[in-house]
């Protein structure tokens, strides 16, 4: 097998250690140590910290914009709304760092605020896309998908329950099926039909 490049150990070092630590609490150093490398080396292929910060970030974008940006669903039961909510926060647990320090990392970085913004009303409006299209399936009251409240709770538990699970039980690992369950949780009392039922024994599956 063939051994990863030096680069690409720095990356998946310093996205283990900002997850595991916070971002201001992890310096270029710091990774270099953990990979038994010279700060040097480290710095002939990210000149700064802020590089790596900007790489990383970019690789959650594509992510992020790869489902986001997606086809809008015509047509989507309970399970279809699951699916896709969790393949969003198995992303979000990867770079949760940057939802953790998402203040820090705004603040400092005028390019970094722009482009999280755009993945929020991104994910506004393939929220409300969601919604929908359980309408036109016939899961959801219709109007489920022009109630701004809705959207914006769901966007906004999305963008905080990793903070919120961290603070509550610190060391364990994310769990995005149930963060998934529990956006779902803001849309069920618009669920109708089969859909209502379908949603309880996921939910079920979830409940501690």
């Amino acid at each position: 097998m063939a051994r990863t490049r030096t680069p690409q150990r720095i990356l998946d070092a310093a996205l283990e250690m900002f997850n595991l630590h916070g971002e201001p609490n992890v310096t270029t150093n710091r990774i270099a140590d953990e990979l038994e490398i010279s700060p040097g080396n480290l710095h002939y292929h990210f000149k700064t910290k802020q590089t790596l910060i900007d790489t990383l970030f970019g690789d959650f974008e594509r992510r992020m914009l790869g489902l986001l940006g997606g086809d809008p669903f015509e047509r989507a039961d309970v399970e279809d709304a699951w699916l896709f909510l969790h393949l969003i926060f198995e992303t979000i647990a990867d770079y949760r760092f940057i939802y953790r320090d998402l203040n820090e990392l705004c603040g400092r970085d005028r390019d970094i605020r722009r482009r999280f913004r755009a993945i929020l009303k991104l994910s506004m409006r393939s929220a409300a896309d969601l919604l929908q299209a359980l309408e036109h399936a016939g899961y959801c009251q219709n109007g489920a998908s022009r109630n701004e409240p809705v959207i914006r709770n769901i966007v906004l538990v999305a963008s905080y329950w990793i903070s919120f699970d961290q603070v509550l039980e610190p060391g364990k690992e994310p769990r995005p099926g149930r963060a998934a369950i529990q956006v779902m949780s803001i849309v069920s009392p618009y669920l109708q039909g089969a859909a209502r039922e379908q949603f309880e024994l996921l939910a079920a599956a979830y409940r501690d």
